[in-house]
């Protein structure tokens, strides 16, 4: 594995802070301002996709992606990425397809290192709740993804 590198970029919902190394993505983070643009080819791939997403011209990620978790945060991560753009599902239907609790699904959720392409936006409380959302701005970001994805939560 090579050198952790670092790309930031603008977004409707702040600026975002790529971080990978040559062969995965491994994290999603909002910054203050921007820092020299790497070079590094998948960050670039991850950038453009994400421009494309928030131009809603983008559906689906196409990054290899190595989030460092526990086995059970890898689990809720990896059933996340089956939710469809514009798709919802509860905590609790997360739980009950990888025989956990809400309660360890909502955590897991908060500790996602790569928002937005591993969607925890998508993840809402049963009941059609929002729930929580750990990336700055809290809720309003969470929204505002929704919102993007053509989902309208009351």
């Amino acid at each position: 594995m090579t050198d952790l590198v670092t790309l930031t970029m603008a977004s409707p919902v702040g600026w975002l802070a790529i971080r990978g190394h040559d062969d995965a993505i491994v994290a999603l983070d909002w910054v203050d301002q921007a820092q020299p643009r790497s070079n590094a080819k998948l960050l670039n791939e991850a950038a453009q996709q994400l421009e494309a997403y928030f131009s809603d011209d983008l559906q689906y990620f196409d990054l290899p992606l190595d989030p460092q978790g526990t086995d059970h945060q890898k689990k809720v991560w990896n059933d996340m990425l089956t939710i469809p753009y514009g798709g919802l599902r509860s905590y609790g239907d997360m739980a009950k397809t990888i025989g956990s609790s809400a309660r360890a699904v909502g955590t897991a959720c908060g500790k996602n290192p790569i928002p937005i392409i591993v969607p925890c936006h998508r993840v809402i409380a049963t009941g059609g709740g929002m729930g929580g959302y750990s990336g700055r701005g809290g809720l309003e970001t969470k929204r505002a993804l929704l919102i993007l994805e053509g989902v309208m939560l009351a």
